[in-house]
């Protein structure tokens, strides 16, 4: 039985109501539900939280599932306060214990200190920006994708914990250029795909 959080961190702010990382959340639980042998908890982050109960669900999970919107480049007021709070509320109590570091050699070992090994995560992020912008000589990112570019913060912080990375999935041009039907059946094939991959028994 694999134990899965999903976070949503969608929030209604300006002119963003929060409904479609809304409805990445709902197809989410959708999904893994259909695979009978997973066990689902969800934070809505924009619903308020409990620290504390986050720190024990992220302990608890063997998979963490983030689905956040991009705004100004980077994570929502919101969700980044909920991971201030919590990642340091985690301190010593399943997170991380220290940055990894000792006082004889301070030089090496930065990063190593997190204590949610054996543990992965997931991250879904939804943009204005189309794909092309990230793909495309001349275009606005530079020919950087999203993973090494705005989001190479939020991918280290994970691994800070020692989480590990699976295929991350980005939903682009949803306020100019939406089309809801075709990009949730490909987000759900993503997650089956990947879910089929880390359900499958391991050799021994």
């Amino acid at each position: 039985m694999k134990k899965v959080l999903i976070i949503n961190g969608g929030q209604n702010f300006g002119h963003s109501g929060g409904k479609y990382n809304n409805t990445i959340a709902e197809n989410t639980l959708e999904v893994l539900k259909k695979f009978g042998n997973i066990e689902v908890k969800t934070t809505q982050v924009s619903e308020g939280f409990d620290k504390d109960e986050e720190v024990k669900k992220f302990v608890w999970a063997d998979v963490i599932i983030y689905h956040t919107p991009i705004w100004w480049f980077q994570l929502p007021n919101g969700f980044k306060k909920y991971i201030d709070e919590v990642f340091t509320a985690g301190h010593a109590k399943g997170i991380y214990m220290s940055d990894g570091r000792n006082a004889e050699n301070p030089a090496i070992n930065y990063g190593t200190g997190g204590m949610l090994g054996g543990r992965k995560y997931m991250v879904t992020t939804s943009w204005n920006a189309p794909e092309t912008a990230f793909t495309l000589p001349g275009e606005f990112f530079n020919e950087t994708s999203v993973d090494n570019g705005p989001l190479f913060g939020f991918h280290r912080m994970n691994a800070f914990v020692s989480l590990e990375k699976m295929d991350s999935f980005h939903f682009h041009d949803v306020e100019k250029n939406a089309n809801i039907e075709r990009d949730m059946k490909l987000y759900r094939e993503h997650l089956e795909r990947v879910f089929a991959q880390e359900l499958k028994p391991q050799p021994a």
